[in-house]
């Protein structure tokens, strides 16, 4: 009986080995499904951050015809990133607004002019405050949003090369 005891230990050790093993070889879902797809896009009015931009307004998105909404920042290596194949998108004649987060206008500027210029509009959310209406917690998401207003998908993270067919289909399935 005693003898026993002496392996309960190193029993406890290997299975408790055994078990984090087993977690690190097991896939994890990394998806994150956003609360705010399927609903209706906040209301929001947004100045422009920049002269030569209009500012973001929510009523923008209910004319009909399906946009893509970018939660984006100067300072957000990400979206430097991410700005080529935005390009990429506004080529093919993809609608595209913008929201900048805690930022200022010229750093905006030096932006765009450094990786070039997708958006028709850029909205300033000094405070971050729509940006978290709409259930977005960093730079850069974007959003897919139908002609109704409504949000059809999020993208988090950087929008790559591999990512840009789903975006399409999406847009064609907001229509």
């Amino acid at each position: 009986m005693r003898r026993g005891l002496l392996w309960l230990p190193f029993a406890l050790f290997a299975l408790l080995f055994g078990v984090v093993v087993f977690g690190l070889r097991a896939p994890a879902d990394r998806t994150i499904h956003s609360a705010m797809v399927g609903k209706e896009l906040p209301a929001f009015a947004l100045p422009g951050i920049i002269q030569t931009k209009p500012g973001l307004d929510s009523a923008l998105f209910h004319k009909g015809k399906p946009r893509l909404l970018n939660v984006f920042a100067s300072w957000c290596i990400p979206c430097v990133a991410e700005a080529p194949n935005l390009m990429r998108l506004k080529t093919m004649g993809v609608p595209i607004d913008a929201i900048a987060i805690r930022d200022t206008g010229p750093a905006i500027e030096g932006f765009l002019r450094r990786n070039g210029d997708p958006y028709e509009r850029i909205g300033d959310d000094k405070v971050s405050a729509v940006q978290l209406s709409l259930g977005s917690s960093g730079v850069p998401e974007t959003f897919v949003v139908d002609g109704r207003g409504r949000i059809v998908q999020q993208h988090i993270g950087d929008i790559r090369e591999e990512d840009i067919p789903a975006l399409l289909a999406a847009l064609q399935g907001a229509k």
